[in-house]
């Protein structure tokens, strides 16, 4: 996720303050990890800094003054490079996942219990997922489906795993360090 380009967007759709951006960010974008206020004003810092937005107003609060930030057309030039182009497609091909089961198996260790292990972790996340989907709105239900699909495909990758795990220790005992 890169929060400076979603602050930039949510300022593209509107001028507003370091508290609503924020707001705005945990409601559509930080399900399950909201963003700290440090970090929306250091990032609204460093975009005024290199020409992105600019300060509109400032206006005094109950605590600090709030200030509001508009996007520049620097900004705006950016969010809609980024939307445009394309993300590089997942999974990487040296995942943890098979780090981890390649050197439990260099190492002689019981890369099954590991695998087992790994399974059961992905699926108490997906039964998370599951009561997620269930109890939220629309943008709850989808940001769930896309990590769900993402946990059933690891899933479907450590069920093929475990099944060549004898034919994998045996390729790779034949590689001498």
């Amino acid at each position: 996720m890169s929060v400076p380009l979603t602050l930039l967007g949510l300022l593209e759709r509107a001028p507003s303050h370091g508290y609503d951006l924020k707001r705005d960010y945990d409601t559509f974008f930080g399900v399950g990890k909201s963003l700290p206020f440090g970090q929306v004003y250091a990032t609204l810092s460093r975009l005024s800094r290199d020409g992105k937005v600019v300060m509109d107003e400032v206006s005094p609060g109950d605590g600090p003054e709030r200030k509001r930030y508009v996007i520049t057309e620097q900004g705006a030039t950016e969010v809609n490079t980024w939307l445009t182009d394309p993300v590089a497609p997942e999974p990487h091909l040296q995942s943890i996942l098979f780090t981890k089961t390649v050197l439990a198996l260099m190492l002689d260790r019981p890369a099954e219990t590991y695998l087992d292990g790994q399974r059961r972790t992905h699926l108490s996340r997906m039964r998370e997922l599951t009561s997620i989907k269930q109890s939220g709105g629309l943008i709850d239900k989808m940001l769930a489906d896309h990590a769900l699909f993402h946990l059933e495909a690891d899933l479907r990758w450590i069920d093929a795993t475990t099944a060549r795990l004898d034919a994998l220790r045996t390729e790779i005992k034949q590689v001498k360090p």
